[in-house]
Protein backbone atom coordinates (compact mmCIF):
# COMPACT_ATOMS: atom_id res chain seq x y z
CA UNK A 1 0.00 0.00 0.00
CA UNK A 2 1.43 3.35 -1.20
CA UNK A 3 1.82 6.04 1.25
CA UNK A 4 0.07 9.38 0.54
CA UNK A 5 0.85 13.00 1.22
CA UNK A 6 -1.48 15.81 0.60
CA UNK A 7 -0.07 18.82 -0.48
CA UNK A 8 -1.07 22.20 -0.05
CA UNK A 9 0.38 24.96 -2.00
CA UNK A 10 2.34 23.19 -4.88
CA UNK A 11 2.51 25.60 -7.20
CA UNK A 12 4.73 27.84 -4.61
CA UNK A 13 8.29 27.97 -4.58
CA UNK A 14 8.51 25.17 -2.40
CA UNK A 15 5.71 23.22 -3.46
CA UNK A 16 7.16 22.62 -7.05
CA UNK A 17 10.49 21.16 -5.89
CA UNK A 18 8.54 19.37 -3.12
CA UNK A 19 6.61 17.84 -5.21
CA UNK A 20 8.49 15.53 -7.34
CA UNK A 21 10.84 14.91 -4.24
CA UNK A 22 8.21 13.15 -2.41
CA UNK A 23 7.03 10.91 -5.85
CA UNK A 24 10.51 10.26 -5.85
CA UNK A 25 10.58 9.43 -2.20
CA UNK A 26 7.39 6.90 -2.61
CA UNK A 27 3.85 8.95 -1.96
CA UNK A 28 1.15 9.31 -3.66
CA UNK A 29 0.83 13.11 -3.65
CA UNK A 30 -2.65 14.85 -3.81
CA UNK A 31 -2.24 18.17 -4.69
CA UNK A 32 -5.31 20.08 -4.67
CA UNK A 33 -4.92 23.68 -6.73
CA UNK A 34 -6.81 26.55 -5.23
CA UNK A 35 -9.87 26.35 -7.27
CA UNK A 36 -10.46 23.10 -6.32
CA UNK A 37 -9.86 24.12 -2.35
CA UNK A 38 -10.03 27.32 -1.87
CA UNK A 39 -7.89 28.19 1.64
CA UNK A 40 -10.26 31.07 2.72
CA UNK A 41 -12.96 28.26 3.32
CA UNK A 42 -11.79 26.71 6.20
CA UNK A 43 -14.63 23.94 6.53
CA UNK A 44 -13.48 22.86 2.89
CA UNK A 45 -9.95 22.50 3.68
CA UNK A 46 -11.23 20.52 6.55
CA UNK A 47 -12.89 18.08 4.67
CA UNK A 48 -10.45 17.76 2.15
CA UNK A 49 -8.21 16.35 4.55
CA UNK A 50 -10.12 14.52 6.74
CA UNK A 51 -11.17 12.74 3.35
CA UNK A 52 -7.97 12.56 1.78
CA UNK A 53 -6.63 9.26 3.31
CA UNK A 54 -3.25 11.15 3.44
CA UNK A 55 -0.48 9.93 5.82
CA UNK A 56 1.47 13.35 6.05
CA UNK A 57 -0.06 16.66 5.27
CA UNK A 58 1.82 19.60 3.85
CA UNK A 59 1.32 22.76 4.63
CA UNK A 60 3.50 25.51 1.62
CA UNK A 61 0.60 28.07 1.27
CA UNK A 62 0.71 31.25 2.24
CA UNK A 63 0.23 34.39 1.34
CA UNK A 64 3.95 35.60 1.60
CA UNK A 65 3.92 39.45 0.14
CA UNK A 66 4.27 41.71 2.67
CA UNK A 67 2.30 44.65 0.82
CA UNK A 68 -0.31 42.19 -0.21
CA UNK A 69 -1.20 41.07 3.73
CA UNK A 70 -1.25 44.96 4.67
CA UNK A 71 -3.50 45.37 1.31
CA UNK A 72 -6.03 42.85 3.04
CA UNK A 73 -5.43 41.41 6.30
CA UNK A 74 -8.42 39.36 6.54
CA UNK A 75 -7.25 37.39 3.65
CA UNK A 76 -3.70 37.04 5.30
CA UNK A 77 -5.27 35.85 8.58
CA UNK A 78 -7.66 33.60 6.67
CA UNK A 79 -4.74 31.57 4.31
CA UNK A 80 -1.48 32.14 6.78
CA UNK A 81 -3.76 31.10 10.08
CA UNK A 82 -6.97 30.28 10.34
CA UNK A 83 -6.60 27.66 7.16
CA UNK A 84 -3.50 25.66 8.95
CA UNK A 85 -5.41 25.71 12.35
CA UNK A 86 -8.13 23.68 10.72
CA UNK A 87 -5.68 21.03 8.59
CA UNK A 88 -4.23 20.90 12.01
CA UNK A 89 -7.53 19.75 13.49
CA UNK A 90 -8.23 17.74 10.48
CA UNK A 91 -5.11 15.80 11.23
CA UNK A 92 -5.73 15.17 14.77
CA UNK A 93 -9.13 13.39 13.91
CA UNK A 94 -7.52 11.43 11.51
CA UNK A 95 -3.88 10.84 12.84
CA UNK A 96 -2.10 12.21 10.13
CA UNK A 97 0.92 14.03 10.49
CA UNK A 98 1.47 17.63 9.65
CA UNK A 99 4.32 19.63 8.81
CA UNK A 100 3.44 23.51 8.68
CA UNK A 101 5.97 25.72 7.04
CA UNK A 102 6.06 29.14 8.51
CA UNK A 103 9.21 31.89 8.60
CA UNK A 104 11.64 33.98 9.90
CA UNK A 105 9.31 36.67 9.29
CA UNK A 106 7.87 36.21 12.25
CA UNK A 107 11.21 37.73 14.23
CA UNK A 108 11.60 41.65 14.64
CA UNK A 109 15.12 41.40 13.39
CA UNK A 110 16.25 44.03 15.67
CA UNK A 111 19.64 42.20 16.82
CA UNK A 112 22.11 40.80 14.64
CA UNK A 113 23.31 36.87 15.23
CA UNK A 114 21.26 33.95 14.67
CA UNK A 115 18.00 32.91 16.63
CA UNK A 116 17.15 29.81 18.16
CA UNK A 117 13.62 28.24 18.43
CA UNK A 118 13.55 29.84 22.17
CA UNK A 119 13.64 33.65 20.86
CA UNK A 120 10.92 35.78 21.09
CA UNK A 121 8.05 36.31 18.55
CA UNK A 122 7.75 40.12 17.83
CA UNK A 123 6.61 40.13 14.14
CA UNK A 124 6.50 44.13 12.26
CA UNK A 125 4.33 43.28 9.74
CA UNK A 126 0.91 42.13 9.33
CA UNK A 127 2.30 39.08 7.19
CA UNK A 128 4.53 38.49 10.03
CA UNK A 129 1.86 38.61 12.13
CA UNK A 130 -0.79 36.42 10.20
CA UNK A 131 2.48 33.99 9.95
CA UNK A 132 3.04 34.20 13.61
CA UNK A 133 -0.60 33.50 14.59
CA UNK A 134 -0.97 30.69 11.93
CA UNK A 135 2.15 28.44 13.99
CA UNK A 136 0.70 29.01 17.06
CA UNK A 137 -2.85 27.78 15.99
CA UNK A 138 -1.27 25.42 14.58
CA UNK A 139 0.33 23.77 17.16
CA UNK A 140 -2.43 24.81 19.91
CA UNK A 141 -4.57 22.26 17.55
CA UNK A 142 -1.81 19.52 16.94
CA UNK A 143 0.36 18.77 19.61
CA UNK A 144 2.51 16.77 17.18
CA UNK A 145 2.66 18.86 14.48
CA UNK A 146 6.20 20.28 12.85
CA UNK A 147 6.51 24.42 12.21
CA UNK A 148 9.20 24.50 10.22
CA UNK A 149 10.62 28.14 9.67
CA UNK A 150 12.30 28.70 6.47
CA UNK A 151 13.76 31.90 5.16
CA UNK A 152 15.07 33.26 1.77
CA UNK A 153 13.87 30.37 -0.14
CA UNK A 154 16.20 30.19 -3.52
CA UNK A 155 16.59 26.96 -5.70
CA UNK A 156 13.57 26.75 -8.38
CA UNK A 157 14.34 28.09 -11.54
CA UNK A 158 10.30 27.96 -12.57
CA UNK A 159 10.10 30.84 -10.09
CA UNK A 160 13.51 32.06 -9.56
CA UNK A 161 14.32 34.12 -6.12
CA UNK A 162 16.63 37.32 -5.88
CA UNK A 163 19.82 35.31 -6.25
CA UNK A 164 19.04 33.87 -9.58
CA UNK A 165 16.96 36.95 -10.73
CA UNK A 166 20.35 39.05 -10.31
CA UNK A 167 22.18 36.40 -12.93
CA UNK A 168 19.40 37.11 -15.16
CA UNK A 169 19.92 41.25 -15.01
CA UNK A 170 23.61 40.36 -14.93
CA UNK A 171 23.42 38.53 -18.19
CA UNK A 172 20.98 40.73 -19.45
CA UNK A 173 23.43 43.88 -18.88
CA UNK A 174 20.59 45.33 -16.50
CA UNK A 175 22.11 47.66 -13.61
CA UNK A 176 22.67 46.00 -10.31
CA UNK A 177 21.55 46.69 -6.77
CA UNK A 178 21.13 44.96 -3.71
CA UNK A 179 20.22 45.45 -0.01
CA UNK A 180 23.23 45.31 2.19
CA UNK A 181 21.94 46.13 5.88
CA UNK A 182 20.04 43.33 5.57
CA UNK A 183 20.91 39.68 6.86
CA UNK A 184 19.29 36.30 6.50
CA UNK A 185 19.91 32.58 5.60
CA UNK A 186 19.49 31.42 1.53
CA UNK A 187 17.83 28.36 1.46
CA UNK A 188 17.40 25.70 -0.89
CA UNK A 189 14.22 24.82 -1.68
CA UNK A 190 15.37 21.07 -2.60
CA UNK A 191 17.02 21.22 0.93
CA UNK A 192 13.84 22.56 2.62
CA UNK A 193 11.85 19.14 0.52
CA UNK A 194 14.12 16.83 1.76
CA UNK A 195 13.96 17.97 5.34
CA UNK A 196 10.33 18.10 5.64
CA UNK A 197 9.83 14.62 4.56
CA UNK A 198 12.07 13.75 7.08
CA UNK A 199 10.28 15.76 9.78
CA UNK A 200 7.15 14.21 8.47
CA UNK A 201 8.21 10.48 8.74
CA UNK A 202 9.46 11.48 12.14
CA UNK A 203 8.61 11.78 15.68
CA UNK A 204 9.22 15.61 16.23
CA UNK A 205 7.01 18.03 17.25
CA UNK A 206 7.06 21.62 17.54
CA UNK A 207 9.02 24.66 15.71
CA UNK A 208 12.58 23.74 14.00
CA UNK A 209 14.21 26.07 11.71
CA UNK A 210 14.85 24.55 8.98
CA UNK A 211 17.46 26.91 6.99
CA UNK A 212 21.63 26.80 5.66
CA UNK A 213 23.83 26.65 7.85
CA UNK A 214 26.66 29.15 8.78
CA UNK A 215 26.18 33.15 9.26
CA UNK A 216 24.07 35.45 8.08
CA UNK A 217 24.70 36.72 4.62
CA UNK A 218 22.85 39.94 3.08
CA UNK A 219 20.65 40.50 -0.29
CA UNK A 220 24.62 41.73 -1.53
CA UNK A 221 26.60 39.23 -0.37
CA UNK A 222 24.43 36.77 -1.99
CA UNK A 223 24.08 38.75 -4.91
CA UNK A 224 27.57 38.90 -5.15
CA UNK A 225 28.59 35.48 -4.33
CA UNK A 226 26.20 34.58 -7.34
CA UNK A 227 27.85 36.86 -9.97
CA UNK A 228 31.07 35.45 -9.03
CA UNK A 229 29.54 31.33 -10.38
CA UNK A 230 28.53 33.18 -13.15
CA UNK A 231 31.86 34.23 -13.88
CA UNK A 232 33.69 30.90 -12.95
CA UNK A 233 31.04 29.22 -15.25
CA UNK A 234 32.29 31.45 -18.14
CA UNK A 235 28.94 32.68 -18.36
CA UNK A 236 30.15 36.57 -17.47
CA UNK A 237 33.47 37.20 -18.32
CA UNK A 238 33.70 39.99 -15.42
CA UNK A 239 30.99 40.58 -12.36
CA UNK A 240 29.72 44.17 -13.10
CA UNK A 241 28.84 46.51 -10.23
CA UNK A 242 26.97 46.02 -7.65
CA UNK A 243 25.35 48.81 -5.91
CA UNK A 244 24.69 48.17 -2.64
CA UNK A 245 21.28 49.84 -1.37
CA UNK A 246 19.86 50.49 2.59
CA UNK A 247 16.45 48.70 3.40
CA UNK A 248 14.85 52.29 4.02
CA UNK A 249 16.00 53.39 0.67
CA UNK A 250 14.06 50.47 -1.48
CA UNK A 251 11.13 52.40 -2.82
CA UNK A 252 8.93 49.60 -4.15
CA UNK A 253 8.68 48.30 0.07
CA UNK A 254 5.86 49.70 1.57
CA UNK A 255 5.67 47.56 4.93
CA UNK A 256 8.46 47.38 6.72
CA UNK A 257 11.03 44.31 6.81
CA UNK A 258 12.87 43.06 9.45
CA UNK A 259 16.69 43.31 9.30
CA UNK A 260 18.54 40.35 11.54
CA UNK A 261 16.33 37.44 10.92
CA UNK A 262 18.76 34.63 10.20
CA UNK A 263 17.95 31.71 12.07
CA UNK A 264 20.34 29.16 13.97
CA UNK A 265 19.44 25.56 12.80
CA UNK A 266 21.41 23.43 15.16
CA UNK A 267 18.15 21.58 16.32
CA UNK A 268 17.91 20.47 13.08
CA UNK A 269 21.12 19.11 12.26
CA UNK A 270 22.72 18.09 15.32
CA UNK A 271 19.73 16.99 17.62
CA UNK A 272 17.18 15.31 14.47
CA UNK A 273 20.69 14.64 12.62
CA UNK A 274 19.22 15.89 9.34
CA UNK A 275 22.21 18.08 7.21
CA UNK A 276 22.18 20.80 5.78
CA UNK A 277 24.93 23.13 3.81
CA UNK A 278 25.90 26.59 4.35
CA UNK A 279 24.55 29.61 2.97
CA UNK A 280 28.00 30.44 0.24
CA UNK A 281 27.47 26.23 -0.54
CA UNK A 282 23.37 27.08 -0.78
CA UNK A 283 23.97 30.13 -3.32
CA UNK A 284 26.53 28.03 -5.06
CA UNK A 285 24.16 25.35 -5.55
CA UNK A 286 21.49 27.16 -6.48
CA UNK A 287 23.45 29.17 -9.23
CA UNK A 288 24.69 26.26 -11.53
CA UNK A 289 21.06 25.19 -11.11
CA UNK A 290 19.82 27.77 -12.54
CA UNK A 291 22.48 28.08 -15.35
CA UNK A 292 21.81 24.33 -16.13
CA UNK A 293 18.31 24.71 -16.50
CA UNK A 294 19.02 28.27 -18.89
CA UNK A 295 21.53 25.62 -21.05
CA UNK A 296 18.45 22.92 -21.83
Amino acid sequence: MSRRILLFGASGRTGQVLRPAAEQAGYEVLAPAHAECPLENAEGVSDLVLGSGAQLVVNCAAISGLEACAADPLQAHLINAVAPAAMALACRHTGARFVHLSTDYVLDGRRPGLKDESTKCRPISWYGESKREGELQVLEALSTAVVARVSWVCGNPAKPSFIEGTVERALAGQPLAAVADKDSLPTDAADIARAVLALGEGCYSGVVHVTSSGEPLSWWHCATLALQVAVEQGVLPAAPPMEQQKLDEVPFFKEPRPRHTAMCNSRLTSQLGIPMPTAEETVRRVVLRYLADKAR
